[in-house]
């Protein structure tokens, strides 16, 4: 029998810590953005569409706060009681801005499929002549009034735009939007209150 010389194991040098330590690492940072990238992806698969997204308001089953003035479209007078036995949206919005842009032919199909159905536009922050050739280059042929000093907004509770307030025949507020709104949301809520009235 030969003996064998066996070397005992030799102990890991620095440098082979300071490599496992990176592995480790790189390791452990991989797992961890795996699972905030699965948990971002289950957050934007299941959260709600920026599109006729309701929210609540003290307004809610209140008679809307009075809007009255000069409509910038073709200056006549406007009061919202005069459009009291439709829906009604009242509709915040600004020519600069870019969803107001987005949903204004949503306003307008849902206001033309209907004969009881209106549209009346706020002006957030804007002036007359800009939103004036905003509402008549998009085939928005309802009244716009102007709200130079931001009461109306502030009535309302209006944030920035487009909010919209959807208002039953009586005027009294049923749903208040943040952000675009579209037809079909809108005849969604139109057909939830009109099974409710049944």
């Amino acid at each position: 029998m030969t003996d064998v010389a066996v070397e005992p194991p030799s102990a890991p040098t620095a440098q082979q810590h300071t490599r496992r330590r990176r592995r480790r690492t790189a390791l452990y940072s991989a797992v961890a953005l795996a699972v905030m990238f699965a948990a971002l992806i289950g957050v934007l698969a299941t959260r709600r569409s920026a599109l006729d997204r309701q929210v609540r308001s003290p307004l809610l089953g209140q008679v809307a706060p009075s809007i009255t003035g000069p409509s910038v479209t073709n200056a006549a007078q406007f009061t919202l009681t005069s459009l009291q036995g439709r829906y009604v949206l009242v509709n915040f919005f600004a020519s600069w801005c870019q969803p107001c842009q987005h949903e204004q032919p949503q306003l307008v199909k849902w206001e033309h499929e209907a004969p009881n159905h209106a549209v009346v536009g706020v002006l957030f922050s804007d002036t007359p002549r800009p939103a004036k050739a905003f509402l008549q280059g998009n085939a928005g042929d309802w009244p716009a009034i102007n709200d130079p000093d931001g009461q109306l907004a502030l009535n309302y509770g209006v944030r920035g735009p487009p909010e919209s307030y959807l208002l039953n025949p009586q005027g009294v507020v049923i749903a208040k939007f943040v952000g675009e709104v579209t037809a079909g949301g809108l005849d969604r809520i139109v057909a939830l209150a009109e099974g409710a009235a049944r």
